[in-house]
């Protein structure tokens, strides 16, 4: 997930506490201190991060824990002053909506009006995308194959140069949809123009909500273009793009909830299932290092055919894994997201294994390859693949077309893999909140 150097200093932060032999005021100062160094490495507010380590710090203190040790008490203060900064999370009904997105040049709005649509489809929504868009070349033809491969309705009219008229016409076209989402244009500023445009199509729309996209590169300035769209046109929530891959993440969410515009999506990465519902809970626990089972569950449900997920959880529980599940499920792991991913959705501890982050970050063509070097194993070799070592690993890179490295890099992966279906076999917590969410026993 994103800020990687923030999740590392909280859970050295988290280990360390509860490592310790003792709880006392120089533990509590010092962890107050690490934790403040890393939220200002990600960029949050000087001010928010003096404020946010008096109150961790008086909290661990000053009050008495009850039917809680000491040390699970400073973990759960630390986790509800971080929850604290984010707000609350966007609640989104499943019903008939209309969606209107909002922001500037650059932010990843197109691209993240698909990414909505497709979060929509997914529970069960027929979904209707309209490009309003009239001054990027690009943006009409985006939209629709982006449209085209998630299987959403799409309107626009590349000729027309009133956005206006194209929303009007196009909520005619979608008119049997449940859920229409509006890409506006965008500007290098937030010019008068673009203010009136905007006012235009919120008259014709008559939006549920107005989301203002943004880009987690501009850091504290999220918290200034939120106010100022919400000034314009009365924003009802933010989306956070790029949250993949920048420091600045940190800055652009905590600005953005002082605002108290709600942060609905964050984007975590390129492809059309890279957008997660914003949830601080399970934000902050998974920063932590506590997991979220729900999410992992719902990532299971939604990959896996429905026939075949009681089957994959009974192996998960059992911890026992052949190259044949590999080849099975290879797809469907792929499908939830890079393996790197769903170990954020897991907790540390508890007997989970220490992975090598290369290892878990598998593309489409190591996936093909792993395929092919499957199937160049005979079925004791499937079955144990234990056994491959020399001569065997010589014999089915040859047979697969591949590279003896490559080979290794499969068994590799499969000793991850293995890693972690036996650490939920050991794990009684994890077994009880894998058959409670999946309802058998």
């Amino acid at each position: 997930m994103a800020l990687d150097d923030l999740k590392d200093a909280l859970r050295r932060n988290v280990n360390k506490i509860v490592n310790s032999i003792f709880i006392d005021k120089e533990l509590i100062k010092e962890t107050v201190k690490d934790i403040q160094r890393a939220l200002l490495k990600a960029d949050v507010d000087v001010s928010l991060v003096v404020e946010l380590g008096r109150r961790i710090q008086k909290r661990a203190l000053e009050e008495r824990p009850k039917g809680i040790g000491e040390k699970e008490h400073v973990i759960k203060v630390l986790y509800e002053e971080l929850v604290s900064i984010l707000g609350k999370k966007k609640e989104l009904p499943l019903k008939k909506y209309r969606i209107m997105l909002v922001g500037l040049y650059g932010q990843g709005k197109t691209t993240t009006a698909a990414k909505i649509a497709k979060y929509f489809k997914k529970k069960g929504l027929k979904v209707g995308l309209i490009q309003s868009d009239v001054y990027r070349p690009a943006a009409y033809d985006q939209l629709k194959q982006l449209s085209e491969k998630i299987g959403a309705i799409f309107y626009g009219d590349p000729k027309e140069k009133d956005p206006t008229k194209i929303v009007k016409r196009g909520l005619e076209e979608l008119k049997d949809v449940d859920v229409i989402i509006v890409d506006t244009s965008g500007r290098h500023a937030l010019e008068k123009d673009l203010i009136e445009e905007m006012k235009k199509i919120k008259n014709v729309l008559n939006p549920n909500e107005i989301w203002l996209v943004l880009d987690a590169t501009i850091g504290q300035k999220a918290g200034e273009q939120a106010e100022a769209f919400h000034e314009a046109v009365g924003i009802t929530g933010v989306i956070i793009t790029k949250m993949d891959g920048t420091a600045k993440g940190g800055g652009a969410l905590t600005a953005v909830a002082k605002t108290g515009a709600p942060i609905v999506f964050i984007g975590v990465g390129e492809k059309i299932d890279d957008l997660e519902h914003f949830d601080p809970d399970s934000f902050i626990s998974r920063l932590l290092g506590m997991g979220d089972i729900k999410a992992l569950i719902e990532k299971i449900q939604e990959a896996v055919p429905e026939k075949k997920a009681e089957d994959l959880a009974k192996k998960v529980l059992s911890g026992k894994i052949t190259m044949d599940d590999v080849y099975e499920q290879l797809n469907a792991i792929l499908n939830m997201g890079s393996l790197r991913r769903i170990m954020d959705l897991l907790p540390i501890g508890f007997g989970m294994p220490t992975l090598d982050k290369d290892a878990l970050e598998l593309t489409q063509e190591k996936l093909k390859k792993f395929k092919v070097i499957i199937d160049s194993m005979t079925k004791k070799e499937r079955e144990n693949p234990s056994i491959i070592r020399g001569t065997r690993i010589t014999r089915i890179a040859r047979g697969s077309g591949t590279t003896e490295e490559e080979v290794r890099e499969l068994l590799k992966y499969y000793d991850q893999l293995k890693a972690i279906y036996k650490s939920f076999g050991r794990n009684r917590k994890l077994r009880r909140a894998l058959m409670r969410q999946l309802k058998f026993s």
